[in-house]
């Protein structure tokens, strides 16, 4: 079965830009799901997405439109359109079209990200973008460099389906192949509520060995350990805690054609005195990024297969990674994973 001829009918908020792609009042193209977008800031400091073509006479927003007061004019008869696409102003006459819309996008600013809320049914969003920062206790204590500049990785024109990336989330032998771990995770805890799929997962012998204390219960330490928190199959964040501190990444799928997909990845590094000028903030953002180069360069080449040939002590979470997944398509679109 072909999971990428239904990538244009996920639900669920998907990356596409960063907050600091978009300056004040600045208008830009975008292109998701099929279809031709206009992103723009307005003078209030918001994002806006709407289909990019103006429902006069098609001329593109994204190509000389600029910001108003109230939206975005277009920029080959001066037609205004406001944030929820309703027309609002024609220069030569006394009253606008209120017969014509234009398609807009719900949208959600957060963790430096611009995110947009996609769904084929046309449901307002179904539920939250996770803040990346805050989501894990031990993260929320610390203060982080901010990710705009350099703790950015953009990859176009990739084949990787979203759901290939969430299912990394129950995949613990991978690390000793694709990362050179010397042994695999050990998956410590996993809560899947809705939309929400979340795990922590321990690193090293320590955690293979003594994942629970004296008493047989599982221990609440954090060193060596990652929280990974999905909500829906586009957005997700990676609570690292390492030897040297916490960083926190999130890594989002967004579908553009069909068949083709872009990733965004965001990296925080949490801050220590000093660590701009002695070199540290840049040697473990440098390190943060090392992975997923190699974790694309599987999910490029990969297929899907249902059911795939699974080892005995795997079944359980790829099956229930899979059953999770199915929710974020659409009803009676004949997916069956892992039941």
């Amino acid at each position: 079965m072909r999971l990428h001829g239904l990538s244009l009918e996920l639900t669920g908020w998907f990356q596409v830009a960063w907050s600091g792609d978009l300056g004040p009042e600045q208008v830009v193209p975008l292109r998701y799901f099929g279809r031709d977008l206009v992103a723009y800031r307005g003078r209030d400091g918001a994002v806006r997405v709407h289909d990019r073509h103006c429902r006069h006479l098609g001329a593109s927003l994204a190509h000389g439109g600029c910001v108003v007061e109230d939206g975005i004019r277009c920029p080959f008869h001066g037609w205004v359109w406001g944030p929820d696409g309703r027309n609002l102003s024609i220069p030569y006459q006394d009253r606008p079209n209120t017969a014509r819309r234009l398609g807009t996008w719900p949208v959600v600013e957060r963790n430096e990200s611009i995110y947009l809320w996609h769904d084929p049914a046309g449901r307002e969003p179904l539920w939250d973008v996770p803040d990346a920062l805050r989501g894990a206790p031990h993260a929320a204590e610390r203060e982080f460099h901010p990710a705009w500049p350099a703790g950015r990785s953009h990859y176009p024109d990739l084949r990787v389906h979203p759901q290939m990336v969430a299912e990394n989330a129950v995949d613990a032998h991978h690390f000793r192949f694709v990362h050179q771990t010397p042994t695999s995770p050990v998956v410590l805890q996993e809560v899947v509520e809705g939309p929400q799929w979340w795990a922590r997962v321990g690193f090293g012998r320590g955690w293979a060995e003594h994942a629970r204390d004296a008493d047989g219960a599982l221990r609440t330490d954090t060193g060596n350990t990652i929280e990974i928190l999905w909500a829906g199959l586009g957005v997700s964040v990676n609570v690292e805690h390492m030897r040297d501190g916490i960083r926190v990444i999130t890594i989002n799928t967004t579908p553009v054609e069909d068949g083709r997909t872009e990733l965004f990845a965001t990296y925080w590094v949490d801050r220590a005195d000093g660590d701009l000028e002695d070199g540290t903030y840049e040697r473990r953002l440098d390190e943060a990024k090392m992975a997923l180069p190699d974790d694309i360069a599987i999910w490029n080449h990969q297929i899907f297969l249902d059911p795939p040939a699974l080892a005995t002590e795997e079944a359980r979470g790829f099956r229930g990674i899979r059953r999770w997944a199915g929710q974020f398509y659409p009803a009676g679109a004949g997916v069956v994973l892992g039941g």
